[in-house]
């Protein structure tokens, strides 16, 4: 991507935060030809919403909509902290299987302390059932140590189809 000037922009596969963050512990539990890493803008043509579709309404997000909110999230990339998790062999516009997110909250308490809320875990329905979620919830809640929160909460909905 390139500015009116010609000078180059962030890159569609620049990172929304450093991906040295995710405990290597996380990438090796995860099924072979999967990786977890930091969402990046090109991840709205990879099935990024698709997935978050699995979890609740998300609406018709433009892709203009979409950067524009990026971008904002990418400015505050001390607060936020979304993972996704890909699967190499599946067809590039469904290349995402699985998203987590981690917002970090100022506190005066604890001596202006942080704290961790994950929120958001939602994996593909064909997904579901390989620890996705869990190595999700994992990345997320080392992230959150290594940012400095003292504490982590963590916010799911599950929803169950059928039992047994």
């Amino acid at each position: 991507m390139t500015t009116a000037n010609g000078t180059a922009s962030s890159s569609s596969t620049t990172p929304l935060f450093s991906p040295h963050l995710i405990p290597p512990t996380v990438l090796s539990a995860l099924p072979q030809g999967y990786t977890c890493r930091p969402l990046q803008r090109s991840d709205y043509h990879a099935g990024f919403l698709d997935v978050l579709r699995v979890l609740t309404v998300v609406g018709d997000i433009s892709e203009e909509k979409w950067t524009e909110r990026y971008n904002w999230m990418a400015k505050r990339n001390d607060e936020y902290f979304l993972l996704v998790i890909t699967d190499e062999s599946r067809e590039p516009e469904r290349k995402v299987v699985a998203t987590g997110a981690l917002i970090v909250e100022r506190k005066f308490i604890h001596n202006r302390g942080l704290v961790g809320h994950i929120e958001d875990i939602a994996v593909a329905k064909d997904q579901q059932g390989k620890k996705l979620g869990l190595r999700l919830i994992q990345a997320l809640d080392h992230v959150a140590e290594q940012v400095g929160c003292y504490k982590v909460c963590v916010f799911l909905c599950v929803v169950f189809e059928t039992f047994g």
